[in-house]
């Protein structure tokens, strides 16, 4: 409950620390998980102290127990072991301290291990955080790579070698950590949030030479996996192991099975790209060559044609057609005329043969009445009428002097 002090009116040390204590007794006994970081055991102290650690807040207490309760797992239980303490919490009024004194310890096994690192990630892949969707490409060739690694350890030397042999002029940012045991998760994370802020890093590898599972724990930690789906820059998981596959694996954006096998998949090769560019060279080339040599042969064609070697024989030939036929064409033209003149001149004989005037000249002659009738019978006519007799060489009048049948 609350207190009512003022500057006026203060409460001492030792009746704050009481209060407190008087609190934290109400607390009760709890069960507490965490990482054994510090273990004391003394010859002949009926006490043993060691130090409880979560490593995922790098938050620590310190914690007591009798020598029979720790001697009831003395022989799995060590130095970086994770279990699981039932204790009440006790304050430590003359120093302001807080401990655990615990009852019972234990220890964690590798199955329910295994089993929590299962439960996580259904739970982070519910969330889509392992989605392939969310997979960043790597560049094709990264400038600036950021590794996280453990200071002078095999990874650190395989993925610098490797990579440096594979491209000479590449760089790193590396940033040494812990990569096993209380203190892995929290620099880890650091130094992952540390690089993704460099703009000048294109490409991060988180490396690991393998281990036991108890070992890889760091990195199937929820809030490492967090951390690396949140990065805007490509990661690339590099654990060397075995069997077991840690949660950094499906949340990153490429996994190596060995940190030579990520500088293999991050760098590309020297050689084999200058190889690949002498191809494409060596390619291009014969391409343009074969088009060349194709263009030249189509042109020795064209020109090897002969209106290409004399371009006055097609004029020549032209012309000579055009005179043959204007010359055929008079030809047909007169054998026209001279058929139309022969058939006129037959038409004009036969019609001058069968004119009237040609029947006057036999001796024949018309005779018409005044109103030009000809007469063509004697009945036509009456006695005593005056006609007109029409001969070839012209004209005179008679007169009908009697009719007969």
């Amino acid at each position: 409950m609350a207190l009512n002090t003022s500057a006026e009116a203060p409460l001492p040390v030792g009746e704050v620390s009481r209060l407190i204590g008087g609190w934290i007794d109400r607390l009760g006994a709890v069960w507490v998980e965490g990482q054994i970081t510090q273990l004391s055991r003394r010859p002949g102290a009926g006490v043993v102290f060691l130090t409880l650690r979560d490593p995922s807040y790098d938050i620590s207490v310190s914690v007591t127990c009798y020598r029979q309760v720790f001697d009831a797992v003395a022989d799995v239980v060590s130095e970086g072991a994770r279990v699981v303490v039932h204790a009440k919490p006790e304050w430590y009024a003359p120093r302001g301290q807080l401990s655990l004194r615990a009852a019972e310890i234990k220890p964690v096994g590798i199955g329910e291990l295994l089993a929590r690192l299962e439960q996580l990630k259904r739970t982070l892949g519910a969330e889509g955080l392992f989605a392939l969707d969310r997979k960043k490409p790597l560049p094709f060739l990264p400038q600036l790579i950021g590794l996280v690694c453990g200071r002078a350890s095999a990874a650190e030397r395989d993925v610098l070698e490797n990579a440096r042999r594979r491209w000479p002029a590449v760089r790193f940012e590396v940033r040494n950590v812990a990569v096993q045991g209380v203190h892995a998760v929290p620099q880890v994370v650091q130094a992952v949030r540390e690089l993704d802020a460099m703009p000048g890093v294109d490409v991060i590898v988180v490396a690991r030479g393998g281990g036991s599972v108890e070992d890889l724990l760091p990195f199937s930690d929820e809030q490492l996996v967090r951390a690396v789906a949140d990065c805007r820059t490509p990661v690339v998981s590099a654990i060397g192991h075995e069997p077991d596959s840690p949660l950094l694996d499906l949340v990153a954006d490429l996994r190596a099975s060995t940190p030579t096998d990520a500088a293999k998949k991050v760098v590309p090769d020297v050689g084999e790209e200058l190889d690949r560019v002498q191809g494409l060279r060596d390619r291009a080339l014969r391409t343009v060559r074969g088009l060349l040599d194709r263009e030249e042969r189509g042109l020795a064609h064209a020109l090897g044609r002969p209106v290409m070697e004399h371009p006055g024989r097609m004029v020549d030939e032209r012309g000579a057609e055009v005179d043959a036929l204007v010359a055929r064409g008079r030809r047909v033209l007169g054998h026209l005329l001279d058929r139309a003149d022969s058939e006129l001149s037959h038409t004009r004989a036969r019609v001058v043969a069968l004119s009237p005037k040609a029947t006057l000249e036999r001796g024949y002659a018309v005779l018409q009445r005044r109103d030009g009738a000809v007469v063509r019978a004697p009945g036509e006519v009456d006695e005593g009428e005056e006609l007109r007799a029409r001969v070839a060489e012209g004209e005179f009048g008679v007169r009908v002097s009697g009719t007969g049948d």
